[in-house]
This record gives structure tokens, sequence and C-alpha cells, in this order.
């Protein structure tokens, strides 16, 4: 199929596709005698792989590493691996995002139980202060 078939069906830009088989991801490409690129039925897989794996937070070297090496498939252990390795990062990212979002509550509530009569910039140093201090 060409291009612009395969753009439609996946819903990638031809660009982007282009993109892919320059950073070998896509080996399934054929060049016709008019130079145009013919793409397999499998070219639909992989885009299809790739864009799952992008939304789930793998870089392209990540997926490229991942991807079936050749027709025989994918290299179970290290599919596997790679598949919990981006699960802990995950896990750490949660974790670091949980801690800024207790440390932006604690800021609001600072802000928002600003002592009656207390300046702006009074309360806004009492409120770093507070975090410095663990407060």
């Amino acid at each position: 199929m060409k291009i612009g078939e395969l753009a439609k069906i996946t819903g990638l830009a031809p660009s982007r596709i282009r993109f892919y088989e320059a950073s070998g991801l896509i080996h399934s490409v054929v060049r016709k005698a008019n130079g145009y690129r013919d793409y397999g039925d499998e070219a639909v897989r992989v885009l299809g792989i790739i864009t799952s794996a992008q939304a789930a937070g793998f870089s392209l070297d990540e997926i490229r590493h991942l991807l079936p090496v050749n027709a025989k498939g994918w290299q179970h252990d290290e599919l596997v691996q790679g598949l919990k390795r981006k699960v802990e990062e995950i896990e750490a990212l949660q974790q670091r995002l949980a801690s800024s979002k207790a440390q932006l509550l604690q800021v609001i509530e600072g802000i928002e139980s600003k002592p009656e009569g207390m300046a702006c910039e009074d309360n806004a140093q009492r409120v770093l202060n507070g975090l410095r201090n663990g407060v």
C-alpha cells in the first residue's frame, strides 16, 4: 500500500511514517520502480505498536529495542524486562508526582490560611519558611 493509504489506516501523518522509517523502526518498506514506497500489512501492525508504546511513555529508542528484531518475532525475556523497567519508572514518577502534589497543597493551604490583617508579602514569607522547615 502507498503511504497515503497507510496514513489513513493508522491515523498518522505521512511525514511521521517516513520519520519512523528513517529511524529504522519500520523495516518492511519496498521501493517501487517509480520511487514510491510500498508498505506491507506488517507496517500497520508495527505502527500500532509504536503509537501505543509512545502513549504508554516509551521513548523511540526503548521501542526500537522492544520491537521484534526479525521474522522470528519478539525477544521474550528482553521484552518482559523492558516492560517491567517501564512499570518501575512509572511507579517512581507517581511517587514524585504525589510528593509534588502534597507540597503544592501545603502551599495552597498556607496561602488560603493567611492570618487576618497579614500582608501578602509577609504571608508568602511565612509559607516559604514553613516549607523550608518542613512544617
